[in-house]
């Protein structure tokens, strides 16, 4: 009796080893379509229970079927993400001690691509759902009321930096130029070809601010001059660089980063 036993035991071991071995076949073989697919979802951790569950059903060959969920789980978290949003909440703020220093340069292309802009001649554009669709020098946005944060920019490549802005509140450049307050988006172009957009809810936040200043002294070139959208309650790439033009919609107009399968709200 006990022959047999040692038998069975070897064969479960034995077929333990070769499926053990064909898994790691079929997870080598899929390795860089589910890279794709952490990448799509923005952060590893929203891969949430409901879509590996709707996953499962998906070919991973059928890039259209998972694309689909994708997708859709995206916006389901940015709906979620945008239910719970408070827009009373602060996010918290640090003292000058505090500043990382230096504060890290961050974008899609390297330090030195980053654009030369001319100051005198920059003239800031405005459109959409808007009354006022007048061009803002730096100057006129200089004369507007002036706010200091010290707050910390979390960056989705895993680290984070507190820096000091200074400018003008977003919710009162909305305000001063006749914008649609209940519309649902603001969208920004840059001069780096970047572009974004936030909801409305939280382009009034009291923290979003129009930046034209770091450390009190003019924006340089790295963090974004002439003009940056600072947002703390936002990840990193929600603060958008070297702005040229605002605009205000009901249309959502997507992002550089969230047109590639980052979630659109990213909120903290």
């Amino acid at each position: 009796m006990s022959a047999p036993q040692r038998t069975d035991t070897a064969n479960d071991t034995h077929a333990n080893t070769e499926d053990a071995r064909r898994s790691r076949i079929v997870l080598a073989e899929h390795r860089p379509r589910i890279e794709q697919l952490q990448r799509r979802l923005f952060l590893r951790s929203s891969l949430s229970i409901g879509a590996l569950a709707m996953l499962s059903g998906c070919n991973l060959q059928d890039n259209d079927s998972v694309d689909k969920v994708l997708w859709a789980m995206s916006r389901w978290n940015d709906r979620v993400q945008a239910w719970l949003f408070n827009r009373n909440k602060l996010a918290p703020t640090y003292s000058a001690r505090d500043v990382t220093d230096p504060f890290p340069f961050n974008a899609f292309y390297p330090e030195f691509d980053a654009p030369d802009i001319d100051g005198s001649t920059y003239r800031l554009e405005v459109s959409g759902l808007v009354a006022d669709k007048r061009g803002w020098s730096l100057e006129q946005l200089r004369r507007l009321p002036q706010v200091s944060q010290i707050t910390r920019h979390v960056c989705i490549e895993g680290w984070s930096a507190i820096g000091q802005w200074s400018g003008v509140p977003f919710r009162t450049f909305l305000e001063l130029i006749g914008a649609d307050l209940s519309a649902r988006y603001v969208g920004f172009k840059c001069a780096d070809r970047y572009y974004s957009s936030l909801d409305m809810a939280t382009a009034l936040h009291p923290q979003t601010q129009l930046t034209l200043d770091f450390r009190n002294a003019p924006l340089p070139a790295r963090y974004g001059y002439p003009l940056k959208l600072r947002v703390p309650t936002k990840l990193g790439f929600k603060n958008p660089k070297h702005i040229a033009a605002i605009f205000v919609t009901n249309t959502n107009p997507g992002g550089y980063w969230e047109d590639q399968g980052y979630n659109w709200f990213s909120g903290l």
